[in-house]
């Protein structure tokens, strides 16, 4: 057994592991990072699944990515190129309309749905980005930890608290009034209170369902809504865009910019448990059994994950085993990528443009997602699901054959573990038959040009990226697993519950997304505690 000694060892090179090493690195730590794939960037990959075919496998979309980030680890020096879709969001209906987004073509769109609408479009998306603009501060700063008793972290605390209160105040009272709308109340109640047209309310409906099985009707959706407004893309706000070559791109440069300071990434190399000695984290050991031990251990998985299968049990208290083992998981979310022969054609929309390089949203209502909500509740899947359908090739020719295309299905709601016992391995096909099915309705001939596909169940989303449940988030965005919660009350300053143990992964604040935040995040706690002890 070999053993190997750094100063901070982080479990998994997703991109949130990644980010973290090289802040770390840059401030001068000797960093490991060890990933149980034989490729780095966790859920933000790019594989060839069909010969002459390559997609993001799993993540799929840029806009969350922190323009901070891009910055500090110079991703664009090390080869990253990120362009804006041309049109935003297309979303067909079956009666032939159809509502097409973007710069310069949202509310003309709108207006020949409903001239309301398009007279309260305006105002309802500038007060989605007021307040998005306010908590975009708390992106890159941990929230406040609840702490007990009073000493100097208490103290620190409270003067977190304070700062939050402080930025808080420059939202107005009308904001703020709409801000615990946001996090409490659902999609459908406020999108129904000011749109009338099905479409217009899906637009904004469809992110409020993304990765979150539920409902647009349940309780918090509104906040999923919100989460999704934070992103941009080149300094654009509100936009969505695609890296070239793939979500691989990001997580590839992000390696590049952390080997350039020093950080060690082995992959194939699977942490079997961590080292926990004297209350303190002090390594961890390899399924080969080599260990590495490290002043910080930094983990990049689920929460779940971690504390229920590499933590030894016994050395948690036992309330905050409970607590962590009924963490929420599942994202309702059926992933595929398929190899298409021509681009499609919508009967509301035919032939090319710039629609085709859009979010291709098919949910023509809000009722239409909840139905498929519950009938994934009741039935393992919806019979008439949600698929959002991006066709990147569009804008980067370097994914497929010339004249030929790759697309990306996000589809929901299906449920993370089946009824009666049922498994995923058993209807995969039954159910990527049906999402493309689902497409065909709205682009005849669609099912014709696929030449190849790529299927992820949720189970195998837990299987090859540890999404347990499929879950894109690492944890569900309910107001019980976000901001100071996440991942749990006293835990929010992404250290965990043993001595030199740290969240760095997207089950920390601020939640899911390829956003780097958490890992930036957690480098900065884990220098602020290697300053302490040795400054």
């Amino acid at each position: 057994m070999s053993n190997h000694e750094v100063d901070a060892v982080i479990i998994g090179a997703g991109h949130n592991g990644l980010t973290c090493a090289a802040y770390l690195a840059m401030a001068g730590l000797n960093v490991r990072v060890v990933e149980r794939r034989k490729v780095v960037g966790g859920a933000a990959v790019t594989e060839e699944f069909c010969p002459g075919f390559r997609n993001s496998v799993a993540a799929y979309t840029v806009s969350l990515l922190n323009p901070q980030i891009i910055a500090d680890l110079k991703l664009a020096d090390h080869g990253l190129r990120i362009v804006e879709r041309r049109a935003q969001n297309f979303l067909p209906a079956p009666d032939r309309s159809y509502l097409l987004t973007g710069e310069g073509r949202t509310r003309q769109s709108v207006e020949k749905l409903s001239p309301q609408d398009a007279a309260t479009i305006g105002a309802f998306s500038g007060e989605l980005e007021a307040i998005a603009d306010v908590l975009r501060q708390f992106v890159l700063r941990a929230p406040p930890n609840l702490v007990e008793g009073f000493g100097i972290g208490a103290m620190s605390e409270a003067f977190n608290a304070l700062g939050t209160a402080n930025i808080l105040r420059r939202l107005s009272l009308e904001q703020q009034r709409n801000l615990l709308d946001l996090f409490t109340r659902s999609a459908g109640e406020m999108l129904d209170e000011r749109f009338e047209n099905d479409l217009v309310k899906a637009l904004f409906g469809f992110d409020a369902i993304v990765g979150n099985y539920a409902s647009p009707y349940a309780a918090g959706s509104a906040y999923v809504m919100l989460h999704h407004a934070f992103g941009e893309v080149n300094g654009k706000k509100g936009v969505w865009g695609h890296a070239i070559g793939g979500m691989g791109a990001i997580t590839q440069a992000m390696a590049r910019a952390a080997r350039s300071h020093g950080v060690e990434i082995e992959t194939d190399a699977s942490v079997r448990e961590v080292i926990v000695e004297k209350d303190r984290a002090t390594g961890v050991i390899l399924d080969n059994g080599e260990t590495v031990r490290g002043k910080y251990v930094v983990s990049n998985v689920n929460p779940k994950l971690l504390y229920t299968r590499l933590v030894p049990e016994g050395a948690l208290a036992g309330e905050f085993r409970t607590r962590i083992s009924r963490w929420q998981n599942g994202s309702g979310t059926f992933r595929m990528n398929v190899a298409l022969s021509a681009l499609p054609s919508f009967t509301a929309l035919p032939g090319p443009g710039d629609h085709l390089t859009a979010g291709i949203i098919i949910a023509p209502s809000l009722g239409y997602m909840d139905r498929a909500w519950h009938d994934a509740r009741e039935f393992g899947w919806s019979r008439v699901p949600v698929v959002e359908l991006l066709i990147p090739s569009t804008l980067d020719d370097s994914l497929s054959p010339p004249g030929q295309h790759v697309a990306s299905l996000f589809c929901q709601h299906v449920a993370p573990e089946l009824p009666g016992g049922k498994s995923w391995d058993d209807h995969r096909d039954e159910v990527a038959d049906l999402m493309i099915a689902t497409v065909d309705r709205y682009a005849p001939g669609f099912a014709g040009s696929v030449i190849g596909r790529q299927i992820l169940s949720p189970l195998d989303l837990e299987r090859q990226f540890g999404l347990l449940g499929g879950d894109i988030f690492h944890g569900a965005l309910t107001l019980n697993q976000l901001f100071s919660a996440r991942p749990m009350l006293g835990h929010a300053d992404y250290r965990g519950p043993l001595r030199g143990l740290y969240h760095c992964g997207s089950g920390a604040h601020p939640g899911g997304g390829v956003t780097g935040a958490p890992g930036h995040n957690a480098a900065r706690a884990i220098l602020a505690d290697h300053r302490a002890l040795f400054a």
